[in-house]
């Protein structure tokens, strides 16, 4: 077995703060990156992750007194912002949740629409090489297809969009990848690609199960998955039926 995610130092330029909120779907917990150029008394945070006072305080020990001067969140999920307003609260500072392209903390950001995972996920890319994907690619397993509603918000996952994201992250010049779960991502392509085939190869079962008569998420789920339980199956159930969506919208 590969040895336990636990965040820390992964290149000159990037830190992972890991939250103790570790689950089948946060795999070890929620990754905050804190990006600063060596030397700089500035930072930059990508996702503060769930309103957790113990989680706040770890990501100030790594930041060792640097002002923030930008904070990103990567989607609307809680395990990535739910506590942005009381980081913002002790760390004052603009946030981004679009595209566009920033240059502080000696960093040049290159934040880029990723739909998919759900509606508003973005990544972003640093110029030296880091490309931090979020929820859109994780460090292990595959993401879910977020259909459904979240407090209410609809989510907005599709698996076009999502098969569009990876393709576009499949052009940028990455040199790893630093996801909102799990471990770095040391072949970016490899991986990006592995998980563009693994989405297609889903796909493929979808309609085998369509065609030996299943119908609906539940019963495609079963001759899919076979039987899952609790968070498991709820979000299978959430990817089926973005597979079902697309394949409903195939000519």
């Amino acid at each position: 077995m590969p040895p336990r995610w636990t965040g820390g130092p992964v290149t000159d330029r990037a830190t992972c703060v890991l939250e103790d909120n570790a689950g089948p779907m946060t795999l070890d917990g929620t990754n905050t990156w804190v990006l600063s150029t060596p030397g700089s008394d500035e930072a930059v945070v990508v996702d503060p992750g769930e309103d957790d006072p113990a989680h706040r305080a770890a990501i100030g020990t790594v930041l060792a007194g640097r002002r923030v001067v930008l904070v990103v969140g990567t989607h609307r999920h809680r395990d990535h912002v739910g506590g942005m307003d009381a980081f913002l609260a002790e760390h004052p500072a603009p946030v981004v949740r679009e595209a566009g392209t920033h240059e502080v903390a000696g960093l040049r950001l290159r934040v880029l629409a990723t739909p998919g995972h759900t509606s508003d996920s973005v990544c972003v890319l640093l110029d030296t090489g880091e490309l931090l994907t979020g929820d859109t690619l994780l460090g292990r397993g595959s993401t879910v297809i977020a259909t459904g509603h979240q407090q209410g918000v609809d989510q907005g996952g599709d698996l076009g969009d999502y098969l569009r994201s990876l393709d576009l992250l499949l052009t940028l010049d990455a040199d790893v990848v630093l996801p909102g779960h799990g471990p770095v991502v040391r072949d970016p392509r490899a991986a990006l690609s592995t998980q563009r085939q693994h989405r297609l190869d889903r796909l493929d079962q979808v309609r085998r199960a369509l065609a030996a008569g299943h119908r609906g998420v539940d019963d495609v789920l079963v001759a899919v998955h076979g039987q899952l339980e609790g968070t498991l199956k709820w979000a299978a159930a959430q990817s089926i039926r973005a597979q079902l969506d697309f394949l409903a919208q195939q000519p």
